[in-house]
């Protein structure tokens, strides 16, 4: 394999660069078992599941936040 140098990638035109970051993402996302998972991140997910079961009714479904997301995306510009 070609090692490539960071001043070979930054001279890569923008589109070939994002091109070359998800194919590492997808070669690293084909493996998921490889990539440890810290405990904090475990904590965390423990964390808001016991707080989603002790109320479910408080959170906003998925569909909804994606559609108000999807929605502010033109006051940012």
């Amino acid at each position: 394999m070609k090692k490539i140098s960071a001043a070979d990638i930054a001279e890569m035109p923008v589109d070939e660069r994002i091109q070359l970051v998800e194919d590492i993402w997808n070669s690293i996302a084909d493996l998921p078992e490889s990539v440890a998972v810290p405990e904090w991140h475990k904590a965390e997910l423990e964390k808001r599941l016991d707080a989603y079961h002790a109320n479910p009714a408080e959170g906003s479904p998925w569909s909804e936040v994606k559609r108000g997301q999807l929605g502010s995306e033109h006051r940012f510009h």
